[in-house]
């Protein structure tokens, strides 16, 4: 028991630091105010209100679906990496992305994390992985993206110390 309280204490920081990255690194996210919702049994949800996302269909914006989306599987990885205690500099490699459906309502993408090793970012060797994030707006399939997400294992940078005389 004690230990689940640990785990969602320890869970709800990281979603509010993954927010707090997300907003300070990436400006868009913080206007369109994309917020990590919650990470429970591998799956991983995200929400962006409606109002500052809209388009003049009065429904969300074609780009703002796609950044919510590309966020939220890159909220994945980074999530599982640091409940894996390894570290590595994500990025997105590839996608796709399927308009099912307007957009009417606040939205949720949801990912699901597959059983992948992380481990080889300690050894110093990047992970490849394929994700597929789902945009619901309330009980409606609106979207469906595929990405393929890249982490390479953080590289100290060497500083050297020049001596002028």
């Amino acid at each position: 028991m004690e230990r689940d309280k640990l785990l969602t204490h320890t869970i709800t920081q990281l979603l509010n630091q993954l927010g707090q990255t997300w907003h300070s690194t990436i400006p868009a996210s913080a206007f369109m105010q994309i917020t990590p919702l919650s990470y429970c049994e591998g799956e991983f949800q995200a929400t962006a209100p409606i109002e500052p996302n809209i388009n003049l269909h009065q429904t969300m914006f074609a780009g703002s679906i796609y950044t919510l989306m590309t966020l939220t599987g890159w909220g994945a990885v980074w999530l599982n990496q640091q409940l894996a205690g390894v570290t590595g500099d994500i990025v997105l490699a590839d996608a796709h992305i399927r308009y099912l459906a307007p957009v009417t309502c606040n939205p949720v993408a949801k990912v699901q994390w597959p059983e992948v090793d992380l481990s080889p970012l300690q050894r110093g060797r990047r992970i490849k992985l394929k994700l597929e994030v789902q945009l619901y707006c309330g009980n409606g399939l609106c979207a469906v993206f595929e990405g393929l997400y890249v982490s390479a294992p953080k590289v100290a940078l060497a500083v050297s110390t020049i001596k002028v005389i």
